[in-house]
């Protein structure tokens, strides 16, 4: 029996032959290892730094005027710590696992296809970063005023907000993971476009759905109160609208270049 080949492009137009299947297996295997070695290192460093990166972390609740954080039970703030480094640490680790990715695709892509795929490789972290951004600096202190904005004398009981360390990391740490890959919407939706998959015509009559759609993503992916909701919709449907136009600025690129491309002359018989 002949041994099993995963087919790759050919070397005529940049990248490289049939491989063996145990040969990409063991490749993915390498490829695995290294991202999770990366991860391990980040992860010790990050545990290492836990207390500071928490004191980052609770600063938006500091701002909100909330002083005092507690732990209910005596392992919390242990595995708070651990639960502050993994998130920590696969931030650190994105860009290795990226580029761990990319070099176990690239070798089976075209070269035409790598110089359309690495764009949206670089804009990945940076829209991740600018989604992650905005809900640290400014959702989160709004939604913290919003919610602890309930305290207070209610008819002679003094009602006070207590939040502990386990419940304020899942609050922060779900707003910045709901922003970050909600921000990647216009990298999903121009891949979606140069794949063929949907056109610019269908995103622009499915405009009214998106709305609906951004309402219920953030209902899923941000604390039950209308203000956080609100927060993350509106962002939400201006990427929609920002990816239409990214993808007709690149569609016009794409005729440009086309129509300025040189024609070769036939040869003659």
């Amino acid at each position: 029996m002949s041994e099993e080949t995963v087919v790759t492009p050919g070397d005529d137009d940049g990248a490289g032959g049939k491989m063996p299947l145990l040969d990409h297996l063991i490749e993915l295997r390498s490829r695995l290892l290294k991202s999770l070695l990366a991860i391990a290192v980040a992860f010790g460093v990050c545990l290492y730094f836990a207390e500071d990166i928490f004191r980052v972390l609770v600063q938006p609740l500091v701002a909100a005027g909330q002083g005092r954080i507690i732990y209910t039970q005596l392992f919390e703030a242990f595995f708070v710590q651990i639960k502050v480094a993994l998130f920590a640490a696969m931030m650190i680790a994105f860009p290795v696992i990226a580029n761990q990715l990319w070099k176990f695709v690239a070798p089976g892509l075209y070269r035409q296809e790598k110089r359309a795929l690495l764009p949206f490789l670089f804009a990945t972290p940076v829209l991740f970063a600018a989604g992650a951004s905005l809900a640290y600096f400014v959702t989160v202190p709004v939604a913290l005023r919003f919610l602890l904005g309930f305290q207070g004398d209610l008819g002679g009981i003094q009602q006070e907000a207590l939040p502990s360390v386990a419940n304020y990391l899942s609050f922060i740490m779900q707003f910045i993971m709901a922003f970050g890959i909600c921000f990647l919407l216009p990298i999903l939706l121009m891949l979606l476009e140069r794949a063929g998959i949907v056109t610019r015509e269908q995103l622009v009559s499915a405009r009214r759905y998106m709305v609906v759609a951004a309402f219920a993503i953030a209902a899923v992916a941000t604390p039950p109160d209308i203000l956080s909701q609100f927060l993350l919709a509106v962002p939400l449907i201006l990427l929609y609208e920002i990816s239409i136009f990214a993808i007709w600025f690149t569609q016009r690129r794409r005729k440009t270049g086309a129509q300025e491309a040189p024609v070769e002359p036939l040869e003659e018989a």
